[in-house]
């Protein structure tokens, strides 16, 4: 089931919700409002107690879901059921420890059984993941590789060994709300385009509609995590009708780059 390609007909709005926050049952609501609002592709946080990528907002989300008894187990099997009605393409987007205490070839065959399309394991360098890739393409899982502003010269390389989509960062640092991003993310993205025809998304510190439009601008798409789980955070179980407004609201915004 991977159709990752499909997402990037258009520009694509991509979500980030960190599974379990404030439960499984809130968590498969927002995901249902968000592809019912125009989200293109989903991406699904497995909670990891050492999110070394994220800010203090993920952070915190990581940690209520952690302790309200979240597993991977509970994720795979909360997909399973999800993917009864939400067709979209997904990926998890969690830490290399997560995978490799699961079980690389065993986490990889769940996300092919439960309709995972891909993974992005934002603490794995691109020269160590051999493993991890090798089970991932034997389960047909594309393993999404990440662009930083400090890639510099490896970004040719890593562009030209991507699958599915290239997660492009739009700024130094951890996850979370940014008021400006000044990193040259054409540049980056020129370099990326001579080199694959594989989409590329940027994420970090977007979430204004504004925002999101110029990066659409420069890329394939737009990619959404912290502001996402404010409104969680503010809303708990109410908050599917929030994330679904607002995902509205960074869709029409793309439709008009």
């Amino acid at each position: 089931m991977n159709n990752i390609r499909d997402a990037f007909k258009e520009k694509a709005f991509i979500p980030f919700i960190t599974c379990g926050d404030p439960d499984l049952e809130t968590t498969a609501d927002v995901v249902r409002a968000c592809a019912e609002n125009g989200a293109d592709l989903i991406e699904l946080g497995i909670p990891f107690s050492d999110p070394t990528a994220e800010g203090p907002v993920i952070q915190g989300a990581n940690i209520r879901a952690l302790s309200g008894g979240i597993t991977t187990d509970k994720i795979f099997g909360f997909v399973r059921e999800i993917r009864r009605d939400v067709t979209i393409p997904m990926v998890f987007m969690t830490y290399a420890n997560v995978v490799f205490s699961y079980g690389a070839e065993r986490f990889m065959k769940r996300c092919q059984e439960t309709g995972i399309s891909g993974v992005i394991l934002p603490d794995l360098p691109f020269e160590e993941k051999g493993e991890f890739a090798e089970a991932a393409a034997s389960c047909g899982i594309d393993l999404i590789s990440l662009i930083a502003p400090t890639s510099h010269n490896r970004i040719a390389m890593i562009a030209r060994e991507a699958e599915g989509f290239i997660y492009v960062v739009s700024s130094l640092g951890v996850t979370g709300v940014r008021s400006e991003i000044t990193t040259d993310i054409g540049e980056m993205v020129r370099v990326i385009r001579e080199n694959t025809s594989v989409p590329c998304a940027v994420g970090f510190g977007i979430s204004t509609p504004e925002q999101a439009a110029k990066m659409a601008s420069l890329s394939d798409g737009a990619i959404v995590g912290s502001a996402i789980i404010k409104i969680i955070e503010k809303y708990g179980k109410e908050s599917p009708k929030y994330v679904g407004e607002y995902v509205r609201s960074m869709k029409e915004a793309l439709r008009n780059t």
